[in-house]
């Protein structure tokens, strides 16, 4: 509950929020902040670690019905990994701006995940080390290859092979472009381009 609630004002804030106003939003005494952590620094490196970790995001994908067709999934997918995407990278850009990802200091990779094992699947993202990274893009392809499954007969590559190029096209497309620079493909298209190419198919407009 605190850290869902910190997490729009760590997004705003930086490490310039402060454990009253983390108090206010939740609804509860700044007192009772302190019964689940022992500073405002822990707080901090426990919205970097929720802002990264993947679980929220596998759970979104799990969602999805399969019944949907394999455009529409990939689609829906592409916007809940977009989400996360911005979502970690607004946490954690601001907290390093603000001073407190700092090199050395705890936080993802640098302490006990949340259930006091180190390097916990699902809990690494852009500020872990390259291992855990590379475990949760895994996650992130794993949770994406369900999707694809029920297609896998229809498809010319395996439904892994699918899933990382898939990935591959999300993160490309989620760079800032530099100015004037064509705007990043749309969901639809990027999922139309995997799915179809980028080439026209005879007596069709696309």
């Amino acid at each position: 509950m605190v850290v869902a609630a910190a997490l729009p004002l760590v997004a705003e804030y930086g490490a310039a929020v402060t454990t009253s106003q983390i108090a206010r939003a939740a609804g509860i005494g700044e007192a009772t902040i302190f019964r689940a952590f022992k500073d405002k620094d822990e707080v901090l490196d426990a919205c970097v670690a929720e802002a990264v970790g993947t679980d929220h995001v596998l759970r979104e994908l799990a969602t999805i019905s399969l019944d949907e067709p394999l455009d529409v999934r990939l689609t829906e997918a592409a916007e809940a990994l977009r989400a996360y995407m911005e979502r970690m990278g607004t946490v954690v850009g601001t907290l390093h701006a603000s001073g407190h990802l700092r090199p050395g200091r705890g936080g993802p990779g640098g302490r006990e995940g949340r259930d006091g094992r180190d390097g916990r699947d699902g809990q690494h993202g852009a500020g872990s080390p390259p291992d855990a990274r590379a475990q949760s893009f895994l996650a992130l392809r794993d949770g994406v290859v369900e999707l694809i499954e029920p297609d896998r007969d229809a498809c010319c590559l395996s439904p892994e092979k699918v899933a990382t190029a898939f990935l591959g096209l999300l993160f490309t497309r989620l760079h800032t472009p530099a100015p004037g620079a064509e705007a990043p493909l749309s969901s639809e298209e990027l999922i139309a381009v995997l799915l179809h190419g980028s080439l026209k198919h005879p007596g069709s407009d696309r």
